[in-house]
């Protein structure tokens, strides 16, 4: 995303790493990393919150031609 559209309305309060993992039984669990802390989400309730969050936030990314775009004029302003 660029600075353009603001801040991703799907980060939460928190920054920070956070994955989903979707396990060989199809049950679906979360991982989140910030600054000294890791934690293993499993309650069905938050991971649910976490998968909204990320479909908010991949659905404001730009697509891949997009991404290049922008890195590209960075890189001539400089």
């Amino acid at each position: 995303m660029t600075g353009e559209t603001g801040a991703s309305r799907g980060r939460g309060e928190t920054d920070g790493e956070v994955a989903l993992l979707r396990l060989k039984e199809g049950t679906t669990v979360g991982h989140c990393d910030v600054q000294l802390v890791s934690r293993l989400i499993s309650d069905r309730r938050e991971v649910q919150t976490l998968e909204l969050r990320y479909g908010t936030i991949r659905a404001q990314a730009l697509t891949p031609h997009e991404s290049l775009a922008v890195i590209e004029k960075l890189l001539g302003e400089t």
